[in-house]
């Protein structure tokens, strides 16, 4: 399948696609954890089938220091011992927002997050997962492919 559009080509879509830029400059200066941010980042895109967004994730991560093989194992990381407690709730609350249901995300989840980040921390992965979902969704619709992104591409949309 082709891609559909270039959003970034677009006037409305450069305009946005700066202010996510803006977005996820705060959610990198933010307590979260860089590791939790990408992890979540990449889990989110497996899911929703954005290649454009893994493709970014990965190569971000990779150029932050994370372990390859930690980013191998992301899609079974409940059947891996390489994930921290706190990385594991991060990654099934992102599951479970991204999977979204009325009811949310579970009691049980919420309260593995809660053992493990502080209110700084919870406010920007939950913002963190709604913002990569919308990406994703965006990137599926149009049909954004995966493997030409550039380590550092997306920051230096915001400048």
């Amino acid at each position: 399948m082709e891609q559909r559009i270039n959003l970034f080509a677009t006037e409305t879509g450069a305009k946005l696609a700066k202010r996510f830029a803006g977005l996820n400059t705060v959610l990198h200066q933010s307590p979260l954890p860089k590791t939790v941010i990408e992890l979540v980042s990449l889990r989110a895109s497996q899911l929703n089938g954005c290649g454009f967004c893994l493709d970014m994730h990965v190569k971000e991560a990779v150029a932050n220091g994370e372990d390859p093989l930690r980013l191998h194992l992301v899609a079974g990381w409940r059947e891996t011992t390489v994930f921290t407690d706190a990385e594991r709730a991060a990654l099934a609350l992102t599951e479970e927002g991204t999977h979204l249901t009325p009811a949310g995300a579970s009691d049980n989840t919420w309260a593995a997050v809660r053992e493990h980040f502080d209110d700084e921390e919870v406010a920007a992965l939950v913002c963190l997962i709604g913002l990569i979902n919308a990406a994703n969704r965006m990137g599926v619709i149009t049909r954004q492919k995966g493997g030409s992104y550039e380590v550092g591409a997306l920051a230096a949309l915001h400048g």
